[in-house]
């Protein structure tokens, strides 16, 4: 469940102890004194088979200055943004406060979902708190005691329908990986070719989320794309601090860009706010058909960019690698043959993929991303006859047989696409538990060269089925079928 739930009210109302009581654990700090918390802490929440991600945040204060509660609040509001449902805590026994008013205005224009809870409302003392929340205008108020966990099935009650639409909703954005293949389809297109990617349409837009250090240029690139200034930039990192989805036409492609939060060394992101956008950069990739992952021309290829990638193709997404700020370089064959050179050599597991060299300030070199996102698409897409993989299987087997460990022959009997979105095949052999980790990326390389597929992700399953051949016998049965057939018309 990637529900998350933001917990924010006034200092001291009791916040803390609430998420304290949905993590299960004492992770956040609790006392008397208000003001405690200062920063976000973020815990997996457990209510009832409700699994989702909570945010305790500072308390809110009527400050908008650079003073320490001014940064406190501005920190606060961003996890509002950033939420998917605020749980909006009052004290129930101190009533509702004027703070208490601003803040419940502040949520209505900011959150979709508000849920209001009157807190500390064991007993008859907090039965005129919770009748003054009624006028919040947020609607009927949860009677809770984070204390004592009372009111947490009321809690429970209005979050999964919540959870539900939402889960559904996801579900229906989220790209469809890992598509199993019909084995029964196989006859027909057996001696068919290649097959590439369906149509996108606006109802099922293409899914690209972008993603790189802070200061790549990112939100520069997709307003470029945009053709309008829609999203925030400057010279300053760190600007974007959650994934922002955008619907465009590109070119007459529906896409779907994803603008993501700057990722940089895990050692270096200290801010819990920066953790959140981090994670919510990620969420993104999961989110995502084709991720573009922009590089700095002047400091390529950094440790943390290879993290990224890396990420990308773990997850089994299309990937474009895209050079960024290329108008300032000087030297640009030079730097294209060191680019090339460095991306085989420092990401071999994405050999072949497509790096393309842009410019988001000038536009230059957007026509080459189109359409190198377009052909990892349809490569990550690709779906290849059955017989001609094991056509090509006997080729590689007779120029590089496997090897025999501890005297004993590995057989290769049959090779099968199960998956596309990314690629993934099987193959039946005997002692798969035994066959070297070389020998797969011998064929895995082959895959790619042979049957046009660089860079992509490509799943290869060794499985041990003796001389059972799942696929035996179809055609003779198929036969037997045809030869009725023609018996029956005479």
């Amino acid at each position: 469940m990637s529900l998350t739930l933001a917990i924010v009210g006034r200092p001291n109302v009791g916040k803390s102890t609430l998420f304290n009581r949905l993590v299960g654990k004492r992770l956040a700090l609790v006392d008397d004194q208000p003001g405690v918390t200062r920063d976000l802490r973020e815990g997996q929440a457990r209510l009832g088979d409700l699994r989702f991600t909570v945010i305790d945040t500072a308390g809110l204060e009527n400050a908008t200055d650079d003073s320490l509660q001014g940064r406190m609040r501005r920190l606060t509001e961003r996890a509002v943004d950033m939420a998917d449902i605020c749980l909006f805590m009052i004290d129930a026994r101190a009533g509702v406060t004027p703070n208490d008013e601003i803040f419940a205005d502040i949520l209505r224009r900011r959150s979709a979902h508000v849920i209001l809870a009157a807190n500390k409302a064991e007993g008859a003392a907090a039965d005129a708190g919770v009748i003054e929340a009624y006028g919040l205008g947020l609607g009927e108020p949860i009677r809770l005691s984070a204390e004592h966990g009372e009111g947490l099935n009321d809690l429970y009650a209005i979050l999964m329908p919540l959870a539900d639409k939402m889960e559904k909703a996801a579900e229906e954005q989220a790209p469809e990986t890992d598509v199993d293949l019909d084995p029964e389809g196989e006859e027909d297109d057996a001696e068919g070719g290649v097959q590439e990617a369906p149509v996108i349409t606006a109802d099922k837009p293409l899914q690209v989320a972008v993603v790189g250090r802070p200061n790549a240029g990112k939100s520069t690139l997709i307003n470029r794309i945009l053709g309008e200034e829609r999203l925030l930039t400057g010279p300053e990192a760190g600007i974007t601090r959650d994934a922002i989805s955008l619907q465009i036409d590109w070119d007459g492609t529906p896409m779907r860009i994803f603008d993501t939060a700057g990722m940089r060394k895990k050692a270096k992101v200290q801010e819990k706010l920066e953790k959140l956008s981090v994670s919510d950069g990620l969420r993104a990739v999961k989110f995502a058909e084709v991720v573009v992952v922009l590089l700095d021309a002047a400091i390529p290829f950094e440790q943390q960019d290879l993290r990224i990638a890396d990420l990308a193709e773990r997850e089994g997404r299309a990937v474009v690698i895209a050079v960024n700020k290329w108008d300032v370089e000087e030297n640009k064959q030079d730097k294209l043959r060191e680019l090339k050179e460095s991306f085989d050599r420092l990401l071999p597991q994405l050999r072949g993929a497509p790096l393309v060299t842009v410019s988001a300030k000038t536009g230059r070199g957007l026509d080459r991303l189109h359409a190198a996102i377009l052909r990892a698409h349809a490569v990550w897409n690709r779906r290849i006859p059955t017989a001609a993989l094991n056509r090509w299987l006997i080729g590689m087997l007779e120029q590089h047989p496997p090897p025999a460990p501890q005297g004993k022959r590995i057989k290769l009997r049959y090779m099968t696409q199960a998956k596309t979105r990314p690629p993934g095949f099987v193959v039946m052999c005997s002692h798969p538990d035994k066959m070297p980790e070389s020998y797969s990326r011998y064929l895995v390389n082959g895959l790619r060269a042979d049957f046009d597929m660089p860079g992509t992700p490509i799943r290869l399953t060794l499985r041990g089925q003796g001389d059972k051949n799942p696929y035996k016998g179809r055609r003779k049965k198929n036969a037997g079928a045809l030869t009725k057939h023609l018996k029956s018309r005479g």
